[in-house]
């Protein structure tokens, strides 16, 4: 046990401390503002305060722990060695800087809640963030912090057991349209029939009409191969369904056809399987409450897995929506446009609510790249995109945290777009493995 003390033990110590030395380098932690108490302690124990009470482990505190609610803070980004950090401590401190409240800034997301400009689909982008602006977007920081931090621990106490936490790899799977051709309405399915026709894509209406003529396999329908890999690769698959009614931003086949209904029970058997919230819940608790109804009463049980549609959320609002739709996990944190770690960290945590204060019960798991993003963002093809898959792979395996990669089921068809993505998922999945 680890004795931190503070002269005011507050939410935000005791949520950040955990975060860092509990759930990232698996020390337990106790906390204590009695001076009488932590002198007495004879394990590990650091102060986090203003000045030191002694020669114990120390670290001069920010004043970010201490505060409420959000205001427009400077931040001035300094080197740690070869790794950026900011909130700069004086030369007393056993660390250059206040780890704890750089990694709350980072890990609350913080600069959300400040006054930005959103996106085309109203989002906050990556561009405005302080990972994006001193390039250490595609670094887990909190994580890269905390176990250099570990180190000097390992320096003052070389007595205590440490253990060490593993590597671990996540694959998800958002289902966007279950199928391209297949099972759609009649007047959908006529509309871009003669769509492809306006347009002149014969090769589209070939294909289309091959389909609906059962001639050939809709191409979106790559769910054997998918549940195939995860066998394979004995890896955890989730698969993240859409189930809103029809807008220009939700296209799939309706959450009434029956193939549909089968096609989600069928995967539930060999996989995870969450709720993929439509386009516009992101500010309607309503529509989010019928959309996890409705997949509940398909599956016939509970879920409490999450990931929004265009990865639109607002913090906190949407996050509490999902908090009281009792969603346990959500897995939307992450950029549309960049590849990286959006709250700077590869390990799963706890939403720190900065509206009330609190610690909340819902987690979030952050992906570290998703198809879209080095298909159409950073167009890369699927040789230059394994690199940096590898790269960000190397970069969490470095750190024993959670890889976490976001793929449609329709990329893996090796149709138009997505030629040659199959095989760079299966590819992958060998890296991420190994």
């Amino acid at each position: 046990m680890l004795l931190v003390y503070s002269h005011r033990i507050t939410p935000r110590i005791r949520y950040i401390f955990k975060h860092i030395l509990t759930r990232t380098l698996l020390i337990p932690v106790s906390f204590t503002s009695k001076v009488e108490d932590f002198v007495a302690h004879n394990g590990l124990k650091l102060s986090y305060t203003k000045t030191a009470l002694g020669s114990e482990f120390f670290i001069k505190s920010n004043d970010l722990l201490f505060e409420q609610g959000v205001n427009d803070l400077e931040i001035n980004v300094q080197k740690w060695d070869d790794v950026p950090c900011f909130f700069a401590t004086n030369i007393n401190s056993g660390l250059p800087f206040d780890i704890f409240a750089a990694s709350f800034y980072l890990i609350t997301r913080y600069e959300e809640y400040l006054p930005h400009v959103k996106d085309t689909y109203g989002r906050y982008t990556a561009e405005q963030s302080l990972a994006f602006k001193y390039k250490f977007l595609e670094k887990p920081v909190i994580d890269i912090w905390s176990y250099k931090f570990l180190l000097l621990l390992k320096e003052r106490f070389p007595d205590y057991t440490y253990k060490t936490r593993k590597y671990n790899y996540i694959s998800t799977i958002d289902i966007d349209n279950a199928y391209a051709y297949k099972h759609k309405s009649f007047i959908r399915g006529f509309g871009g029939f003669f769509m492809d026709i306006f347009r002149f894509k014969l090769r589209d209406v070939w294909n289309r009409t091959a389909v609906n003529l059962n001639l050939k396999k809709d191409p979106f329908n790559t769910f054997n191969e998918l549940l195939s890999f995860k066998k394979e690769f004995n890896i955890k698959t989730i698969f993240f369904f859409s189930i809103g009614d029809y807008t220009t931003f939700d296209t799939n086949v309706s959450a009434s056809k029956n193939k549909y209904k089968l096609l989600i029970k069928n995967v539930q058997d060999y996989a995870l399987v969450g709720l993929h919230p439509s386009y516009f819940t992101m500010n309607n608790a309503s529509m989010l409450k019928k959309e996890k109804g409705r997949l509940e009463n398909i599956t016939n049980t509970t879920i409490k897995k999450s990931r929004q549609h265009y990865l639109r959320f607002n913090l906190p609002e949407t996050y509490q929506q999902l908090i009281d739709l009792e969603i346990d996990e959500e897995y939307s944190m992450g950029y549309a446009s960049n590849v990286g770690f959006r709250a700077s960290t590869c390990t799963p945590f706890y939403f720190y609510d900065l509206d009330f204060e609190i610690q909340t019960p819902l987690k979030v798991f952050p992906f570290a790249l998703m198809d879209t993003t080095l298909n159409d963002y950073l167009k890369l093809t699927p040789k230059q995109s394994l690199g940096k898959i590898r790269d960000l792979r190397n970069e969490i395996k470095a750190v024993n945290g959670t890889f976490i990669t976001l793929f449609h089921n329709e990329s893996l068809s090796d149709y138009l777009r997505w030629k040659g993505w199959k095989r760079l998922y299966e590819s992958m999945l060998k890296i991420a493995t190994a």
